[in-house]
């Protein structure tokens, strides 16, 4: 592919990716960065990218999962600068508040891949179903099934244990 193809068929997905990034991100800067990183590295794969039949769905996809992965980086970051900040609330009810979190996040880990990203994007991140189902290229009703089993699943592994 070379630079006016590349133009005519990345650059111009600019808005509708930086939407998608945005949508996930909730941060105009953060989504401005991933739209450039995303961009670098669609431009370093050109030479594969003629290959791709559905150049769109191809370059949200790689969004959603660049998003993703800043997101999970932001948690992890997060996390871990909560657990060195001194907090004087009773140290049971702490203790007990990061275990549950500790079994959901867990619980959540163990579901199918598309489960677990739909529900963090609905849970965690507080995306609407409508977004979650152009994020992933799923139906509207599909997202609301694949959300549904997922809940099921954790309410069923917390009674259990």
């Amino acid at each position: 592919m070379n630079t006016k193809q590349f133009s005519n068929k990345i650059l111009e997905l600019a808005d509708n990716v930086y939407r998608l990034a945005k949508s996930i991100l909730r941060d105009e800067h953060t989504a401005q960065d991933a739209v450039q990183d995303l961009n670098l590295k669609l431009w370093e794969r050109r030479n594969e990218l003629d290959k791709i039949e559905n150049i769109k769905g191809f370059v949200l996809r790689t969004m959603r999962n660049l998003c993703l992965d800043k997101l999970r980086q932001k948690h992890d970051d997060s996390e871990l600068s909560e657990n060195l900040e001194y907090e004087e609330f009773d140290p049971h009810a702490q203790l007990e508040k990061k275990d549950m979190a500790t079994q959901a996040t867990i619980l959540i880990n163990r579901l199918p891949e598309l489960q677990r990203t739909i529900i963090r994007m609905r849970d965690v991140e507080g995306l609407e179903i409508a977004e979650i189902a152009e994020i992933t290229l799923l139906s509207e009703n599909a997202v609301r099934v694949n959300l549904s089993r997922a809940r099921q699943k954790i309410r069923e592994q917390l009674i259990i244990n």
